[in-house]
């Protein structure tokens, strides 16, 4: 081989070498993304999981006394059953009374306001009447007449045990005197049954209208100078420390639905309940709406339960034990899932829950709250409204 095959050869070889890097340098190249991306797919996990993880809701002590947050702990509970039905608050027909004259005559006075409370015998209104004038006249003579009578009675008893009169004028005076005490008697009645009293004094026309029990004025229809008849209701009163519930109950409830039966009642317009008993089951079915009427008594002292409100009956049917429950005022909607704002040491979580059974106090919790978990119940709107100004400034 001669010098200038020499030099040939080792140009080839050097351009091949050269070929093959370059060949390789763009393997390299083409396989370098693929190679990074298992370095940058940590990062990018973990920042998914700061976008979607639980947030923390910042709530010192002191915020949870001022927002009067009232802090709960997750755990069994014994929940009861009951069936909701719909009712609506109602006077007391038993202490609910229509005042009326009884008697014709003309309003002179009225002592009363409608809303008014008043007491047994208290004068609601003043009326001045015939009829009462001469019921009183009335019973002034028979009075009089039993007064002359009893004084002929003695003095014919005296002379008889004299011996100067006969016994039988004896016993005439005395019968006569007897007559005139009924007399008496029967006028004082018919005073009393017309509700004026028969030991007044003043004129004789005046009738005083008086409360027949304590009460409320619930209505008034009557004014001074007004003609009243003797069956107009110009009062109506009503003891409204016990009041009714008008209850409609499906047929189908019926087997459920019995006098005794305890019952929770709940405001439709606020927050309120009361507990009370079925008193009355109607027997008759309607036909319309194929259910039955049933009542139930609640004390009412602070009168907040007023006729004319709306309100869900729950009847009681039977209780069940549940392994995780909280109150129900700690279930808050966001996002549209249910969520309970869960105590950390920073503030509050909102977990995720799924809801079971509930009492209306009560709710039983599937899933999302371990038992022995603080929980805001009364009050944790607050919580929700927080998380929605953090929210907002983080959009900002």
């Amino acid at each position: 081989m001669n010098k200038r095959q020499t030099i040939t050869i080792g140009i080839m070889l050097a351009a091949a070498l050269a070929l093959g890097a370059s060949v390789l340098v763009r393997d390299r190249l083409a396989r370098a993304p693929h190679a990074e991306a298992p370095h940058e797919a940590p990062h990018e996990a973990g920042h998914a999981d700061d976008q979607h993880g639980p947030q923390i809701i910042a709530f010192t002590d002191a915020q949870i006394r001022s927002a009067d947050i009232a802090l709960r702990t997750a755990g069994p509970a014994r929940l009861e059953t009951f069936i909701r039905m719909p009712g609506e608050i109602k006077f007391n027909e038993d202490r609910t009374a229509h005042v009326t004259p009884r008697v014709e005559g003309i309003v002179e006075n009225v002592h009363v306001n409608l809303g008014q409370q008043v007491r047994k015998g208290t004068v609601l209104a003043v009326l001045a009447s015939a009829d009462i004038s001469e019921q009183r006249s009335a019973l002034a003579a028979a009075i009089k007449r039993a007064q002359l009578a009893h004084t002929i009675y003695l003095s014919e008893k005296q002379l008889w045990e004299d011996k100067i009169s006969a016994r039988q004028d004896y016993l005439q005076a005395e019968q006569a005197w007897q007559e005139a005490d009924i007399a008496v008697r029967n006028a004082r009645q018919k005073l009393l049954a017309f509700g004026a009293d028969s030991d007044a004094s003043g004129p004789f026309n005046r009738l005083a209208l008086r409360a027949p029990f304590d009460g409320m004025i619930v209505d008034k229809h009557i004014a001074v100078g007004e003609a009243v008849g003797a069956q107009t209701k110009v009062f109506t009163l009503s003891d409204l420390k016990t009041v009714w519930a008008e209850v409609v109950v499906p047929a189908k409830d019926l087997g459920i639905v019995r006098v005794g039966t305890e019952a929770l009642l709940h405001s439709a317009a606020t927050q309120d309940q009361v507990k009370g008993k079925v008193s009355f089951v109607s027997a008759m079915i309607g036909e319309q709406t194929r259910s039955a009427r049933a009542r139930v008594v609640i004390e009412n002292p602070a009168l907040a339960w007023r006729p004319g409100l709306f309100v869900d009956v729950d009847v009681v049917t039977g209780t069940a034990s549940v392994p995780v429950a909280v109150e129900k005022e700690a279930i808050q909607l966001l996002d549209g899932k249910q969520v309970v704002y869960c105590r950390v040491q920073e503030g509050f979580v909102a977990r995720t829950v799924v809801l079971g059974r509930s009492d209306g106090r009560l709710v039983e919790i599937l899933s999302g709250v371990p038992a022995g978990a603080v929980y805001a119940a009364a009050h944790s709107f607050t919580v929700k409204a927080e998380q929605g100004k953090g929210a907002a400034g983080h959009d900002d």
